[in-house]
């Protein structure tokens, strides 16, 4: 990083906490992100995501806590050029075409990269000339994407990035932002894609109920899913012999496929082969994403800040 000490913390929020009206959006989050690491915030609809990177960008202020972007509050990151974000709702202003509001960005920042090369990077050069009210949901974030990168800032954030973009375009655009994290920039985003996250992140930060419920690589916050799955060859063995097994919750058979869900998958491993030693085609499956998610985030009682559209 050129414009700031790499020695320094990315972003650095303690005890975050913002309502709005009754109900509380962020309650108490603390999150420490080093710089040039890739960091996906998951989390229900309403669960303080949206409100959290709005913090980051200084575009609102907590009730309660602090929060700083390479050491300095975020107002005088964004002043600095050090900060490109793009939120998740918004068009691109009227009346400027593509180009010319990516070349407005620009003009914000002391160390732009040049525009067309951001316009063929993010796949918006084929519209670059096309005014931005004549664009379809998905050249709009294009567009979106490509100014919050032409400034080159060394922190990027992505609120919902690939929102209406279809499945290739969603492949490319993550192979931009592979490329501009291999650059050492910061990056954090936001998104409903659980598989983005899996892929993309080095390290998933999951909020529920405005609070942080699980923090660390995806394999890490897959094992926190209670559900592990051994699936077999085993004909002629009934049901109930197999749920008998020690770690062994529930058995599903399939013609002559038997699938085990687990609570301690290894138990359960040991005693099938000894028990059954005809077995075989034998598969253990950890927890996906998708079921820790659901997991870590199934008790949403109460009002949440999707009442508030954050």
């Amino acid at each position: 990083m050129s414009a700031v000490d790499v020695e320094m913390v990315g972003v650095k929020a303690i005890d975050l906490t913002k309502s709005y009206g009754s109900v509380q959006a962020v309650s108490g989050i603390d999150l420490s992100i080093a710089p040039g690491e890739t960091v996906a915030l998951l989390g229900p609809n309403g669960a303080g995501k949206s409100t959290t990177i709005d913090i980051i960008l200084g575009l609102s202020r907590p009730d309660r806590g602090s929060v700083s972007v390479f050491g300095v509050p975020p107002a005088s990151a964004v002043r600095s050029g050090w900060v490109g974000g793009m939120l998740q709702s918004g068009f691109p202003p009227d009346l400027l075409k593509v180009r010319e509001f990516v070349t407005l960005m620009a003009s914000y920042y002391p160390h732009p990269l040049r525009v067309d090369d951001v316009l063929r990077l993010t796949g918006a050069q084929e519209f670059a000339d096309r005014w931005t009210k004549k664009l379809s949901g998905g050249q709009a974030q294009r567009a979106r994407v490509a100014a919050a990168l032409v400034g080159n800032p060394d922190l990027v954030v992505l609120d919902e990035p690939t929102a209406g973009i279809d499945v290739e375009g969603r492949h490319e655009f993550w192979e931009v932002m592979r490329g501009v994290a291999a650059q050492g920039k910061t990056v954090i985003f936001a998104t409903h894609y659980l598989e983005e996250a899996d892929a993309f992140a080095d390290r998933i930060v999951l909020i529920a109920r405005g609070r942080i419920v699980a923090d660390g690589p995806a394999t890490e916050i897959k094992a926190k899913a209670g559900s592990r799955s051994i699936r077999a060859t085993l004909p002629h063995v009934d049901v109930e012999s197999l749920r008998a097994l020690p770690g062994v919750v529930a058995v599903e058979r399939h013609g002559d496929a038997v699938v085990l869900s687990c609570s301690d998958a290894d138990a359960a491993l040991a005693s099938l082969f000894a028990t059954f030693p005809e077995v075989r085609d034998v598969e253990a499956r950890g927890g996906t994403l998708e079921e820790a998610f659901l997991e870590l985030t199934g008790d949403e009682n109460g009002p949440r800040a999707e009442e508030t559209g954050r």
